[in-house]
């Protein structure tokens, strides 16, 4: 169907389905019999839930295009809302000559996209053969087919389903096998200098596919046309706007609008300008000069109309102004042939101008170009004008022979005072610079080709100067002193016209006291020359007088000569005094500072300056008249920190816990910009400030201290100034209680180590004993050789003494003669064999055994005892008096163990 729709409250009963449709009803038309009531009782019950509500879709009613080109469908469409719930588009169709059958659409399907994702703006911007959907489905149908054919001509249907609401939209095409013209759109009437504006257009629009369209007018050229490209649901077009100022030769021109694609035009448009305009009329005269007395005849012919003249009213005007008005019919007559004719007889000399003609038709008024006419006579009487009268002294004067002729007069005869001026024949009489003997009557006589006039009038020349000979007079006794009282008078020898006002020069010199005399009161010492000027119609100068004012010296002022830069100490220092002017001009000079005198003279130096230097000078200068001080100068030296010194507040004693500032004094220009601060020791203590402050204060603070001082010319530095901080009441107890608990301690620790002393000594008295009851001892020498324990005979036994570590242990070894069982001392080894046989010594005999500290190691082990690598064998030696004993085979060696 071409348009349907169904609610929300919808009945459907088996396969029937209720469609309404928007455009036309389909073949085939849903019959109700009579022998079925239960279908009107469904339908009742339907219709109770409301009327259905159609689809809104917007396109425009008819697309135009051409074969090879495409066609884009702008559309618009509105989903059917039940309970205010947003309808969205689920599926679109486009049939190609469709029809409705069997309840559904059959034909030609040029494209078919159904909705496959859930993204709420999902676009359908998709392509099917010649067909895209630029489209949504929220409320956007566009579709462009491309290219376009002829056969596609006529009704497409476009199907849009969204849930369970269906709509059938017909769009009909119009496609023609070749381009088409545009339309060119003309006012309904053009007149001349209007500004026109012509439209050309043209049904179609498809992007993609660009056309432009061009404008041409015949025999012109023509300004830049302003396109338009319209693409909407109401309407598709391109537009072309020409705007042109019209003249009345663009009527009947032609005007065309080509249709271009890619530089080739594929169609156009002509149309021929209708223009109206006023009448085009030229005039005629014959003759152009005629002599006063004579007839003179105009024509005023119809160049061109439109519309055509064929009655009309010619009027003809002399100089603007009307001069007679005719009426003439030309029903019969060609443009070329529609003259008016006007004849002048007799002509007099008054008649001399420009004509012109004038007609009008239903545009206007049309007039013809001016023609002068002119009118030969002799010379009028002639009179004098002087340019400009009175004439001043020395001015350009011009005097004027004022006589009509035509043609002009071509020969002038000057006279001056009744005298024939020689050598000037022309109509104007030049006088560079008029004086006074130039005054009097003038007149003239004027001639041409036609004869000669006469003199009219005279005319008198009155001239006029200024006042001569001024001179400006002073009325006061000489010299002058500054703040005197001076009179000056203005005077002059004649004038014409006599003075009538004075001026002084520099103006506010004085007060005039009457005209002509000027009162200066209090004259400066810098007064200017006065000059006057006696005035008429303009002034006339003296020559300035000078008063010659006696004043004081002025502007005097300190200048430094040397140096050019700042003033350091140790420089040299040329002052000078100086002063702008001083009349007389005989001057003393004198040196003052702070007030005092220094010297008397123009110059005053330094040698080496000082810092004591320093002060405010002041130079006077003086002559009779008087003297003059300058103002202060400042002699300002610069110089290095000096005499710093470190200054302690609130005194040099201060107790720990209170508070001390430290101040750094000095003598510097310019001030100190760094300071530095230095300890007892040389340490700088990182404080650039003037003053150091410490707080809480403690005893160690108490020292010397001293600062540095930096500016832009050097470093400067205090001698060194002691702080004594002492101890407050509670450190002081605190110390004296720390100091008798040390003092218990170390009585303490003297007893333990006199304990310890007397029972080392009794130790060592103790091993003396045992040393001194054998008179022989040994030392272990160590062997590299390994020797291997003896197999025979008793096996030496070792004891392991935890107090033998890191010492050395002494043993005695016995060998009795007959007991092999008996041991020997406690914590000694004993030792099976025959003792040595020395008769010098006795029975016993004292070996060193040397053992190297090892946790869990004994002394003379048994050779069953497994051995490292590391162990050596050591010889025992004797020591004694005597000689050494030979050694035997069965003397036993003590195994010492690292």
């Amino acid at each position: 169907m071409p348009g349907s729709s169904s609610s929300g409250n919808k009945i459907v009963l088996g396969i029937l389905k209720i469609e309404h449709r928007r455009k036309q009803v389909p073949p085939r038309r849903l019959t109700m019999h009579a022998h079925c009531p239960w279908l009107l009782l469904i339908l009742g019950h339907a219709a109770s839930y409301g009327p259905a509500k159609k689809w809104i879709v917007e396109h425009p009613e008819t697309l135009f295009a051409w074969e090879g080109a495409c066609i884009r469908i702008p559309c618009k469409y509105q989903v059917p809302k039940y309970d205010h719930t947003e309808m969205r588009l689920d599926n679109i169709l486009l049939f190609q000559r469709y029809q409705y059958d069997s309840g559904k659409f059959n034909g030609t399907v040029l494209y078919n996209n159904t909705k496959t994702g859930d993204t709420e703006t999902e676009l359908y911007l998709s392509q099917q053969g010649r067909v895209t959907f630029l489209g949504n489905r929220i409320n956007n149908c566009t579709l462009k087919i491309h290219p376009i054919y002829a056969n596609d001509s006529g009704k497409l249907g476009l199907r849009l389903t969204s849930g369970t609401e269906k709509w059938m939209e017909d769009i009909n095409l119009k496609v023609s096998e070749r381009p088409f013209q545009p339309e060119i759109d003309l006012p309904s009437e053009i007149q001349e200098y209007q500004s026109v504006t012509l439209t050309c257009g043209l049904n179609f629009t498809c992007f993609g596919y660009d056309i432009n369209l061009k404008w041409s007018l015949e025999k012109s050229e023509i300004t830049p046309s302003i396109s338009s490209v319209t693409s909407s649901v109401k309407k598709v077009s391109t537009q072309s706007m020409l705007t042109f100022q019209s003249e009345w030769t663009d009527n009947g021109k032609s005007v065309t609008c080509q249709v271009q694609h890619s530089f080739k035009v594929l169609s156009e448009k002509t149309v021929h300008l209708d223009v109206k305009y006023t009448p085009k009329l030229k005039i005629e005269v014959n003759p152009t000069e005629v002599k006063e007395g004579n007839s003179v005849t105009m024509t005023c012919q119809v160049i061109s109309s439109n519309p055509k003249l064929r009655k009309a009213v010619v009027s003809w005007f002399k100089d603007g102004h009307l001069l007679q008005e005719q009426e003439w019919e030309w029903e019969q007559k060609q443009e070329r042939d529609q003259t008016a004719t006007l004849t002048l007889h007799p002509v007099t000399k008054n008649m001399t101008g420009k004509y012109q003609c004038q007609a009008s038709n239903v545009v206007g008024q049309g007039q013809s170009e001016e023609v002068a006419l002119t009118v030969l006579y002799a010379p009028e009487p002639s009179r004098v004008h002087i340019y400009h009268s009175p004439a001043e002294e020395g001015q350009s004067i011009e005097l004027i022979c004022e006589s009509l002729a035509s043609p002009r007069a071509t020969n002038y005869t000057w006279y001056h005072n009744g005298k024939a001026v020689l050598g000037n024949t022309q109509e104007k009489l030049q006088i560079p610079e008029v004086s006074l003997w130039h005054a009097g009557s003038y007149s003239c006589l004027a001639e041409n080709n036609l004869g000669r006039g006469q003199i009219d009038q005279e005319a008198e020349l009155d001239v006029h100067y200024t006042p001569k000979n001024v001179t400006t007079v002073i009325q006061s006794f000489t010299p002058i002193r500054e703040g005197d009282s001076v009179t000056l008078v203005c005077r002059y020898n004649s004038s014409n016209p006599v003075a009538t006002s004075y001026k002084w020069s520099p103006p506010g010199s004085g007060s005039e006291l009457k005209p002509g005399v000027l009162k200066i009161q209090k004259v400066t010492w810098n007064a200017m020359p006065v000059k006057c000027a006696a005035c008429n119609y303009d002034c006339s100068w003296a020559l300035p007088v000078s008063l010659n004012v006696h004043y004081a010296p002025r502007a005097v002022k300190v200048l430094k000569v040397s140096p050019t830069s700042e003033i350091h100490a140790g420089q040299r220092v040329l002052l000078q005094c100086v002063f702008s002017g001083s009349h007389p001009a005989e001057v003393r000079f004198f040196w003052k500072k702070n007030g005092s005198l220094v010297q008397e003279g123009r110059d005053l130096s330094f040698s080496s300056i000082s810092p004591e230097d320093s002060g405010n000078y002041n130079c006077v200068v003086n002559n009779s008249i008087g003297e003059t001080s300058s103002q202060a100068w400042s002699l300002r030296v610069l110089y290095a920190p000096r005499r710093l010194r470190v200054s302690i507040s609130p005194r040099d004693s201060v107790m720990e816990g209170k508070k001390a500032t430290l101040s750094c004094e000095s003598d510097a220009n310019p001030a100190i910009f760094q300071y530095t601060w230095f300890d007892s020791r040389g340490q700088d203590l990182h404080f650039s400030g003037q003053t150091l402050r410490l707080e809480p204060l403690r005893v160690q603070h108490s020292g010397s201290y001293r600062c540095q001082g930096t500016n832009e010319l050097g470093v400067g530095e205090s001698p060194p100034t002691t702080l004594t901080v002492y101890y407050s009441p509670e450190t002081i107890g605190k110390r004296v209680a720390l100091g008798l608990g040390f003092c218990l301690a170390i009585c303490i620790l003297a007893i333990w180590g006199m304990k310890i002393q007397k029972k080392w000594k009794h130790n060592r008295n103790q091993q003396g004993l045992q040393e001194n009851s054998s008179g022989q001892s040994f030392f272990v020498r160590n062997k590299k050789a390994r020797r291997n324990p003896l197999s025979e005979g008793p096996q030496s036994q070792g004891c392991y003494n935890l107090a033998m570590d890191d010492t050395v242990s002494y043993a005695v070894l016995r060998f009795p003669e007959s007991d092999p069982h008996s041991s020997g001392d406690a914590g000694t080894p004993a030792t099976q064999g025959p003792p040595p046989n020395d008769d010098d010594n006795g029975d016993t005999v004292t070996y060193s055994v040397v053992q190297k500290r090892h946790m869990g190691d004994y002394e003379n082990v048994s050779p069953s005892c497994p051995e490292d690598e590391s162990i050596h064998y050591s010889e025992l030696v004797r020591f004694g008096a005597g000689t050494r004993p030979q050694a035997k085979e069965e003397v036993d060696y003590v195994t010492l163990k690292h």
